[in-house]
Order: structure tokens, then sequence, then C-alpha cells
């Protein structure tokens, strides 16, 4: 049997699933949301819940690029009021249910899992509460503006149907339970799939081509790539298909981002000016040996969420593969702030923006070809959703 990639009839064939009413929405497989995801889906993609009105979850986390940013021509994410952007490149959504809360593992003595890129919501719940409230985000001055917007939205009913009658009528508990609806909604089958090229093969269902396993191979060696160190390639012991990630901690030296627009942000909302420092993990627990680590993110639908690592310093994957290979190969740059573009001219990288625990075990000189980096590109572009029989 032949197969091929329809990623885009398949994302069309969703979004009108999601743009259906509550009776008529189903996913992939035909499987229907519960009523709590359904309310969900609706918070999700409501552009009035922001001030000004204009600004959803989904305008950062858009299904048609894997609930990653739709806009890859600039770094960080524009906000609510368009004059202003984050200080980060917004995540992939995906799979994001899989995240276990935060916390430190006594075992590994390393902090895992929690939401945001340094783990500063424990779970997806408390995730889901913190946009609305960003400045930088959906903008909104309190919890009562985003209750009051709610209801009065057309799907406002939905909420006694869910959580009980007068379950608006309490703010703080109102806004607990908009969070709950659009975590349920991120914890249905829309957000993990699980239907890439990779799935396929790891069935029996499917062969990689030449290049694509090769490339696999380099992904899992320890004498090569290495990634599966940190973004396990295998189902786990209870058979959830892998992640892609071991939901860690890691500072990879990635460079500041000249072209970061937070930096010329009013001193208001980025007092540090273009000095501003990203401490990641270590500014969330407050400790030194952690800082510049980021969460280890899922590399599943990778492909499709450019531009990578938490500034958008990198704007192709292979640049990406490029780095992990040469980090420590390459001269320093004269400068930290050369854009990727320069720096590849240049044959140079600048320093880490985080320059102490940087991880310098399981990358920065991997040795590989030019053709095993294309190889393991390939490789990459096999974990994205929506592979299909002809």
């Amino acid at each position: 049997m032949k197969y091929r990639f329809t990623f885009a009839a398949s994302i069309l064939g969703l979004m009108a699933s999601l743009s259906a009413s509550p009776e008529e929405l189903t996913l992939p497989g035909g499987k229907h949301l519960s009523k709590k995801a359904r309310l969900g889906q609706k918070l999700f993609f409501d552009t009035n819940l922001s001030t000004p009105p204009g600004q959803a979850c989904s305008s950062c986390h858009d299904p048609a690029t894997a609930f990653s940013d739709p806009n890859k021509s600039q770094p960080t994410s524009n906000g609510a009021l368009k004059t202003l952007k984050g200080n980060r490149n917004a995540p992939t959504a995906a799979y994001a249910a899989y995240t276990p809360p935060f916390h430190y593992d006594p075992i590994l003595r390393l902090f895992v899992g929690g939401q945001f890129l340094d783990g500063r919501a424990p779970t997806l719940k408390e995730q889901a509460k913190g946009p609305f409230l960003n400045p930088l985000e959906m903008a909104n001055p309190d919890k009562q503006t985003v209750v009051n917007k709610v209801r009065e939205a057309e799907y406002a009913w939905m909420f006694d149907e869910v959580f009980g009658p007068g379950s608006l009528d309490n703010t703080r508990k109102a806004y607990d339970r908009i969070a709950a609806a659009i975590a349920a909604f991120e914890r249905s089958p829309v957000f993990a799939r699980f239907d890439s090229k990779y799935d396929y093969y790891l069935k029996g269902k499917v062969k990689l081509t030449p290049q694509e396993m090769r490339g696999l191979v380099i992904f899992e060696s320890e004498e090569k790539g290495n990634c599966a160190a940190c973004h396990p390639s295998r189902p786990s012991a209870n058979g959830t298909p892998p992640l892609f990630t071991d939901h860690t901690y890691d500072n990879l030296g990635v460079p500041k981002n000249p072209n970061n627009p937070f930096y010329a942000l009013p001193p208001t909302l980025n007092p540090d000016g273009p000095a501003f420092v990203d401490l990641g993990l270590g500014k969330r627990v407050g400790k030194f040996w952690e800082d510049g680590k980021l969460k280890v993110p899922t590399l599943r639908n990778i492909a499709l969420t450019a531009p990578y690592m938490h500034n958008g310093y990198f704007s192709t994957l292979r640049s990406v593969v490029d780095f992990y290979n040469t980090r420590d190969v390459r001269p320093t740059c004269w400068n930290e702030l050369v854009p990727e573009a320069d720096a590849q001219r240049l044959g140079c990288w600048p320093a880490p923006e985080v320059k102490q625990n940087v991880n310098g075990d399981e990358l920065g000189n991997l040795r590989l070809s030019d053709r095993e980096v294309d190889d393991l590109v390939a490789f990459l572009k096999t974990l994205t959703d929506g592979y299909r029989p002809e």
C-alpha cells in the first residue's frame, strides 16, 4: 500500500470541524469531544477575550502550524496590542497534555515537567490562566474583565451545562472553570494525534526512505547525534507512543537574538532593555545553577514550528542541527549580537545568552558530515502529524 503526506488536507478538515457547531464537532477518527472540551474549543478560538479584542489562544497556537505561532517572519509573538511583542517564541501546544506536573526528581536530580518554557505553571489548567492577564499577550487588566467577556459570549450557556447552574456567577470560580475547559480541549486527541509517518513506521505499516532511516540511526546512536537522550524515540513502558521529550530542562548555549523585539519595549515592560537575559528555569526556582535552562520541547511536528529555540534565533531546522553539530567547533563571533544568517556566513557562533550551565556533554561537537546533518533533518520531518494512506 502506498502512503503519502497529506497534512494540509488533513488540517483543512480539522479546521472545518473546529468551526462546526458543538453537535457537529468531531475529531479525526470519528471520536466526539466531551462537552467540557467543546466549551474549551469555543474559548480557545474566541478572539473577543483579549483587550482590545482580536487575540485568541489560537492566534499563537494555530492548528494549521501544529498549534504554534503561524507568523514565521518574527522570532516572538504579537499580542493584543500590536506594538508589543513577547520575550519568548511561543512553543507548540500540541502534546502538552502529556507533560507531567512540575516537580523535582530526587533520583535524576533534575527539575521535570510543568508548562511554559520555564515550568512556571505546574499544570495545563494553570497555564491556561496565564495568557489572559499577560500584558504582552491578551492584555486583560484582571480576571473580572475576562469573566465578563465570557458571560456575554454566545456559548456562555455551555458553562451551566458543563459545570452546573450559576457557574459564572463567582469571578474566581468562573476564571478557574474557563481554564479547566481550555485544558480539557488541549487534552483531547485534536492536540495529540500520533499519526506521523514515524508512528506508522513503528506500527510496521510503512517503511522509511533510506535517508530517513539513516537519520533515525544518527538520532538514536550515542556515538552520533544522541538526540534520543533527551528526545526519547521509542514507546514508553505503558505503550504511549514516543513524545520526543523527557520533560527536563537544559541550557543549549543558544545565543541572544538581536532581532528579538522584546529588547525595544519600554522600561515598564522590560527594565533591562537590550541587556535583558532570559534565565529560564533559574529565575523560576531561584537557583543560579539552573540559570539558562529551558524545557526540552517535543520534536513532534518540529518541521512546522519555526522559528526555533526560546528566542527564535534559528529560522530553519537545518540551522538548529548545524548548531548542535558545530557549536563548540566554530570560533566565537566577535559580537554576542550576531544574527543567525550573519553567523552562518562568517562561520562562527555568538557566545551563549547564559554562559553558565551550558550542556557540553550531549551536543556541541557531534562530528556529523553535511550528509549526516541532512539525513537527520530528513528523519525529523517524519514526525509531522497527518501522514495518511492514499
